[in-house]
């Protein structure tokens, strides 16, 4: 599927995401700015993946990981800083939810500085339900 926000498309077609501009983003991140590339690599084969485009260049990503019928968990969300602040967080997550695959289930995610923009796509906090195993640093 495609989606338009003025100049910038958003696409969750893989053969457009670019591993390098992936890495390249997510290394500005807090959450895996030392994720090694293969990691990147194996998560975006094994995800439904986002990229956010001006022109040839992406410039944002999210990727879902799902059981299409129950749940899915939303990560890895990010639009490159130099194209902050035109709403195309919003448009990428809009789209995300509005995906037929995953429509009307269960979303989880993990954030620790971006709660309001996800509230405002139906996502509450649930402080005290979720608990989490850690990866392993050596695999």
């Amino acid at each position: 599927m495609e989606w338009r926000e003025g100049e910038y498309l958003i696409s969750n077609d893989k053969a457009l995401i670019s591993i390098d501009a992936v890495c390249n983003l997510l290394s500005k991140s807090y959450w895996a700015p030392n994720r090694p590339r293969h990691i990147h690599e194996a998560a975006i084969q094994n995800s439904l993946c986002y990229g956010v485009y001006c022109g040839t260049h992406q410039i944002g990503f999210a990727r879902v990981v799902t059981d299409y019928s129950t749940m899915f968990w939303l990560g890895d969300v990010i639009i490159d800083e130099k194209h902050r602040g035109k709403g195309l967080g919003k448009k990428l997550i809009q789209c995300v939810i509005e995906t037929k695959e995953i429509k009307g289930l269960l979303g989880v995610l993990g954030t620790s500085d971006a709660h309001g923009l996800y509230e405002k796509y139906g996502f509450v906090k649930e402080p005290d339900k979720f608990m989490m195993k850690k990866r392993e640093e050596n695999t």
